[in-house]
This record gives structure tokens, C-alpha cells and sequence, in this order.
């Protein structure tokens, strides 16, 4: 009888750990989504204002073109 109470304990004590880690692994997924929404938010705003102050779309880049001199 001795082993069956302390399994169950043993057992309680893992659901109760696994509980708790399931709880900061939300918390912490939470975080991240928001920092990355909060970035992406940034990035709009960075590349609105690129595209404010040259008037004109960003010209891709030309391999070509951008050849260094010495080739």
C-alpha cells in the first residue's frame, strides 16, 4: 500500500511541474507573438518612411551593375 501512495504522489508532483511549465511556455510564447507583431509594426513604419523620403520605390539590386571595378 506504502508504494501505490507515494506513486500517486510522485505523479502529482509531475502533473503539478508539468502544469507549471505549460503556464510559462504560454506566457512565454505570448511575449514573443507581441514582440513580433510589435516589429513587424516597426518595420511598416521604417519602410513607409524610406519610401517617404526618396520619393520613388526602392530599384532592386542589378548583380550587374553593382559589378566592383577590378572584374
Amino acid at each position: 500500500m506504502m508504494t501505490s501512495e507515494q506513486d500517486i504522489v510522485d505523479l502529482q508532483v509531475r502533473i503539478s511541474f508539468l502544469e507549471d511549465m505549460c503556464e510559462t511556455l504560454s506566457k512565454t510564447i505570448a511575449n514573443q507573438d507581441r514582440q513580433l507583431m510589435d516589429m513587424q509594426d516597426q518595420l511598416r513604419l521604417i519602410y513607409q518612411q524610406m519610401l517617404k523620403a526618396n520619393d520613388a520605390v526602392i530599384a532592386p539590386f542589378d548583380l550587374l551593375a553593382d559589378k566592383p571595378p577590378h572584374y
